[in-house]
């Protein structure tokens, strides 16, 4: 194995490895473990509450809209940062079959962005790599009431809830340089060709929890965690290794190839440019993130029906 000389060479051999081996290592089972364990409870969840449904359950649709923030998470964030977050807004559809199950479809717009010059970790500011996105999601998921939620009720007013289902999004990270935005995907930034560039539509599980409260008999509001797990690594267009940067250049041009490596140097810890062909440049093996923070406001179309009159 090769030695490490430079001083770049030894701040990419014991940070960079260090770095992306742990954190991202990290980052990669958190969510995995997540995922794992509100999915036992869910499922758990919907045995206990097909035994206590009764037939006398409320259904009926709601509708309305919900803005909140939201968060990235993958090759340009590692450590759960929350420095940097996005905005989202959307609107929903749900239809309760009783108490305590429904399900809800989304149609959401979501902002997420990453800058590593905003980071702890020293390789990383080197790095300098940055990005945007703006995400169009199209998503459904169950519900499972904790508490019997009846609108317009007295008693069964408000109730804790999880969530899990899924989400289709077409998306399109972009870079900014000498005062423009470009696509990144058109640029091959990691030595993709045309025709060989990664989707920009792509799916995500989805998983988290909220509240609902009645306001009056039709209107509620709504509190919503949702995390996605994605089925990409290039919400960032981060994800292998870096490509010879001149090789860069002749497939794309010279923005390509200053948007590949815009790394920069920070004496002492390096002492040229870290974009050598070979070298790690993100995580494949780890999926892109993110979760959105939302409150919405929902009418009810529904009604509350009758209890039934016992005559003795």
């Amino acid at each position: 194995m090769k030695r490490c000389q430079t001083i770049t060479e030894r701040l990419i051999c014991s940070d960079l490895s260090t770095y992306l081996s742990t954190k991202l290592y990290t980052f990669d089972r958190f969510y995995r473990l997540a995922l794992k364990l509100i999915v036992q409870k869910i499922f758990v969840f919907i045995y206990l509450v097909t035994l206590s449904v009764t037939l006398t359950a409320q259904r009926g649709f709601e509708a309305g809209g919900r803005l909140g923030v939201s968060q990235y998470f993958g090759d340009l964030n590692t450590n759960f940062s929350l420095r940097q977050p996005g905005f989202t807004v959307g609107g929903d559809v749900r239809f309760n079959f009783d108490e305590r199950f429904s399900l809800k479809g989304g149609l959401n717009y979501i902002f997420i962005h990453a800058n590593d010059k905003y980071s702890s970790n020293i390789f990383q500011r080197v790095r300098n790599l940055h990005f945007r996105n703006n995400i169009i999601e199209l998503s459904g998921q169950m519900e499972l009431n904790f508490l019997k939620y009846v609108h317009g009720s007295r008693d069964e007013w408000f109730t804790p809830y999880l969530l899990l289902g899924g989400s289709v999004f077409a998306h399109s990270p972009q870079a900014k340089y000498e005062g423009q935005w470009y696509k990144l995907r058109d640029l091959g930034t990691e030595g993709q060709r045309n025709r060989r560039e990664y989707s920009i539509v792509n799916g995500s599980w989805l998983f988290g929890m909220g509240f609902k409260v009645d306001l009056d008999y039709s209107w509620s509001l709504n509190v919503e965690l949702c995390s996605r797990q994605a089925f990409t690594d290039y919400l960032d267009d981060v994800s292998t290794v870096y490509e010879d940067a001149e090789q860069v250049r002749a497939n794309h041009g010279d923005v390509a190839a200053a948007l590949s490596d815009p790394s920069i140097i920070l004496p002492p810890y390096n002492d040229a440019k870290i974009g050598v062909k070979g070298r790690q440049r993100g995580d494949k093996e780890i999926s892109d993130a993110y979760t959105t923070l939302t409150v919405g406001l929902i009418y009810y179309f529904g009604q509350v029906r009758c209890p039934e009159i016992v005559k003795h």
